[in-house]
């Protein structure tokens, strides 16, 4: 299990908070989603006719169940099969949205989460969000209908018209892979200001002073950049190339990374790749062009990816225990919920970082 600290001993991320003023590629907010008490009125009957018109059809004339379909086509309301659930406060549905579902911390923190749900009689479904804002809105607009019981992200909310939007749902909800000063509600995380501080660290501790990164360009990948550049400058060391990759899916991604780095013609010694999969990628690439890791070319990530241990050489990283997030993530998540919890299990944790020498550094 991840060691969990006292969270002064972390550094605070420094979370991007977008206003209203919503950033390209976001959607606009959606309006409140049509009830079906909103069909009723326009289509003059009463809800209970509304229900039955959609579930029961037989049930009502063919002319009352044509003037509900056009105002149910019309407004694009939809019947949730929860509904009875919700309305009674019972449902058993717990959310999960990750960035990418390739990721493997991603997807061994959602099944830690799953293990300890399932225990207590929830169901856990999974979305992907792919570090997109307007995807992000869409899975939030989701939840206003299906309304789960909790949710629990592998991110943090930046955009504060989703953040508000979350907030109106008024359930439990778990923020991670990050650790601002202001959560939403819950969080278990990690500092990633301090994942570039420790690779910056552990490079020019090797020796090497000219060095690149290699990353996402907003989110995560910022924070995991301004750590790295800060350190960099205080040990005397110089980044000479920066790569920002607005979407990372595959290895494929890290081999085109790799590519476009050696274009900007500039010498380094060491590359910092704060994705597993960018990592991965940029090591088959370099090693498919006949560079030779360490000797001629130092390579750090982030994410212990099963791959990277089977690779040779073996891929040096830094790693967390994504499963004690999604199983901590769980276990707030579920005394939360729980009417005979007595409030002592702590709402916010950071989770320590832990670098694994492999033969790239």
């Amino acid at each position: 299990m991840a060691k969990a600290t006292d969270l002064t001993a972390h550094t605070h991320d420094a979370v991007l908070r977008l206003s209203p003023d919503r950033p390209e590629g976001a959607a606009a907010r959606p309006a409140r989603p049509p009830r079906i008490e909103d069909v009723a009125r326009q289509a003059g009957v009463s809800p209970i006719t509304v229900s039955r018109a959609l579930r029961t059809p037989d049930m009502v004339s063919p002319k009352t169940r044509d003037r509900i379909l056009q105002v149910v086509e019309a407004t694009g309301y939809w019947s949730n099969p929860h509904a009875s659930a919700l309305r009674s406060g019972r449902s058993s549905i717990v959310a999960a949205f990750v960035s990418n579902l390739l990721s493997q911390q991603y997807s061994q923190a959602v099944l830690a989460c799953a293990r300890v749900v399932e225990q207590h009689g929830y169901q856990l479904m999974v979305g992907q969000t792919s570090y997109s804002y307007s995807r992000e809105l869409s899975a939030i607009q989701s939840l206003r209908s299906l309304r789960p019981a909790a949710v629990f992200f592998t991110g943090v909310i930046e955009l504060e018209e989703n953040r508000d939007l979350l907030r109106e749902l008024d359930i439990p909800i778990v923020e991670s892979w990050a650790y601002p000063p202001d959560p939403l509600d819950m969080l278990v995380g990690f500092s990633n200001t301090d994942a570039g501080r420790l690779a910056a660290s552990h490079l020019v501790g090797r020796g090497y002073r000219r060095l690149a990164f290699m990353g996402r360009s907003g989110g995560r990948g910022a924070l995991r950049l301004a750590g790295f550049a800060e350190r960099a400058a205080e040990l005397g060391a110089e980044i000479v190339e920066t790569i920002r990759v607005e979407q990372v899916d595959s290895v494929i991604d890290g081999r085109r990374a790799y590519r476009t780095l050696l274009e900007g013609g500039r010498s380094f010694d060491a590359i910092f790749c704060a994705n597993d999969l960018l990592g991965l990628g940029t090591l088959l690439e370099a090693r498919q062009q006949g560079r030779r890791i360490p000797d001629e070319l130092a390579l750090l990530t982030f994410g212990d990816n099963d791959l990277a241990g089977e690779l040779s050489p073996r891929l040096s990283t830094i790693s967390f225990d994504s499963n004690a997030m999604g199983t901590r993530a769980g276990e707030m998540i579920v005394d939360r919920l729980d009417p005979r919890s007595d409030g002592t299990l702590a709402s916010s944790l950071c989770l320590d970082l832990e670098l694994i020498p492999g033969e790239t550094t």
